[in-house]
């Protein structure tokens, strides 16, 4: 049975052109037996604007999870998204899709047992990068604390919470209180709650 086929192609200014990826694309399909159900093409967008600011990728996610393919074709790994974070999530998506990728350029076939190899392996990198800024993160934040730095949101001071006691002592609500004071809704919140 043909596999259903989505393409995705994208160039990122409007003096660019989408043709050759099309082509290509189109071309690969034909000599694999994949039947094109739709090509999705955000023409003039960069690959560094978010999922909202790129229609036809959007609607190809919302496809993937109404499994309309069986794969999803793109011309290269870059015309999906610039950061590894973007990338890694659209990976993750249509991996639990069931959903196979072809990238042209790069040469991964998850239709192929050696392009799911290749597929666990990008999973495995995206993994142990995330560890890594995990673990960076953490020892930063050990080391402010050693150096004495207070993390969180600063304080309300001792003189501003008295004077948000005596205000809604007085029956004032918790959104004017906050207005009055100058401060967040949810700092009125957690004095009022120990109030009680």
């Amino acid at each position: 049975m043909a596999k259903r086929t989505a393409l995705y192609i994208r160039v990122s200014t409007d003096e660019q052109t989408t043709d050759n990826q099309r082509r290509e694309l189109l071309d690969v399909a034909a000599r694999s037996g994949w039947v094109i159900t739709e090509i999705y093409e955000d023409a003039g967008i960069s690959g560094a604007k978010g999922r909202d600011k790129r229609p036809a990728f959007d609607r190809l996610l919302k496809d993937a999870a109404r499994r309309k393919f069986d794969i999803v074709g793109a011309w290269s790994v870059d015309r999906l998204g610039r950061s590894l974070q973007d990338l890694t999530s659209f990976l993750s998506d249509i991996h639990g899709y069931g959903i196979d990728l072809y990238l042209h350029q790069q040469g991964i076939d998850t239709t192929t047992p050696a392009g799911k190899a290749m597929f666990q392996m990008l999973g495995v990198f995206a993994e142990f990068e995330r560890s890594i800024i995990r673990d960076r993160v953490n020892a930063g934040l050990a080391r402010a604390r050693a150096n004495g730095v207070i993390l969180g949101r600063p304080q309300t001071k001792a003189n501003i919470e008295d004077a948000i006691r005596a205000t809604l002592t007085n029956g004032t609500g918790i959104l004017k209180t906050a207005k009055l004071h100058g401060v967040g809704t949810s700092v009125v919140q957690r004095i009022k709650a120990a109030m009680v």
